[in-house]
């Protein structure tokens, strides 16, 4: 007898604690809030976060701090917010390279994207162009593609680092192309960039809202987009799969993610108020002015998208032979 009273009375405490997060769920949040980035201030996943967290901040009614971690590839501040609390106060606003290509690009992270991060909200995406310093020759991909095959080995792409969204792209376009164009990693796409507008390297892909200033002042131009669709703000730059590659498509995205066993009240509170905000006149205006394509898809469809393209880099890993220990 006395057993079966403390099995009820154990059922009873459990069922007042549930009751007790459930309150405490609705009232979520009730303190500051912090979004870790994993790159410095000024890229796109920091803008992101940056107005994605005053918004938050505005509608519900508590601060949503941003934090830059930067440093491993962004695994740094993955493995914060993957450490944190379940309890919604440390947030990620995530680029997708730490969470779908390190996996397959480093022998051993401290961290499982999809066992140790729940997917919230994923926010928007960007498309990239393959830019070419003016002073190239080649004005379209088949050129390029030409010249390559002519001269293996003599030009140079450079990337924002080994195993980076850019080098990746350069690598698969090698593969698809049968070229060899020749990685230049540099820490971070500002110093890339700088050096392909000053003509020491040929190539470097670029995310749209990064590199559409470059190609409209004439510093680089485009040879081509790796959307599905034109870019409607340089309409003349012709996509990857028009240009002779069917499946070469690629995004950057960005999403917001709590660690894993937040309470799905959280989850969904802050999944609303997000696609509310990017649904919001000024902030899709303001994305849509950047290139970016604004998303919202929810937990399910985000984690989906994870699992999809983490198949994808690993082969594009492995195909490359891009490793980082």
């Amino acid at each position: 007898m006395k057993f079966k009273a403390w099995i009820a009375a154990a059922a009873l405490l459990g069922i007042c604690l549930q009751g007790l997060a459930a309150e405490g769920d609705k009232d979520y949040p009730a303190k500051a809030v912090k979004i870790l980035v994993q790159y410095p201030p000024g890229g796109a996943p920091d803008l992101v976060a940056r107005v994605l967290g005053a918004k938050l901040s505005e509608s519900l009614g508590q601060q949503f701090i941003v934090e830059n971690r930067p440093g491993a590839g962004g695994n740094i501040a993955t493995d914060l917010v993957a450490k944190a609390e379940p309890d919604g106060y440390t947030l990620l606003l995530s680029a997708d390279p730490p969470i779908t290509i390190n996996p397959s690009l480093y022998a051993k992270l401290p961290f499982d994207p999809v066992k140790d991060l729940a997917p919230v909200t994923l926010a928007t995406s960007v498309a990239m162009f393959l830019l070419a310093t003016p002073s190239f020759p080649p004005n379209s991909v088949q050129e390029l593609i030409a010249l390559a095959r002519a001269n293996p080995e003599k030009f140079n792409f450079a990337s924002s680092g080994t195993g980076s969204m850019h080098h990746l792209a350069g690598e698969l376009l090698n593969t698809l192309a049968g070229i060899r164009l020749v990685h230049v990693p540099y820490k971070g796409f500002g110093a890339g960039v700088a050096d392909a507008v000053g003509g020491k390297v040929e190539l470097i892909f670029g995310g749209v809202s990064s590199a559409v200033g470059f190609v409209k002042s004439g510093k680089l131009k485009a040879l081509a987009v790796t959307s599905s669709k034109r870019y409607p703000g340089l309409p003349q730059v012709p996509t990857l799969m028009e240009s002779g590659f069917p499946g070469f498509e690629i995004y950057a995205w960005f999403g917001l993610m709590a660690p894993a066993r937040t309470p799905r009240p959280i989850i969904d509170k802050l999944h609303g108020e997000v696609v509310k905000a990017l649904r919001s006149k000024e902030i899709s205006e303001r994305f849509a002015a950047l290139g970016m394509d604004i998303i919202a898809a929810g937990p399910q469809e985000f984690a989906e998208k994870i699992a999809s393209d983490t198949r994808m880099w690993a082969r594009i890993v492995k195909e490359s032979g891009a490793k980082v220990d």
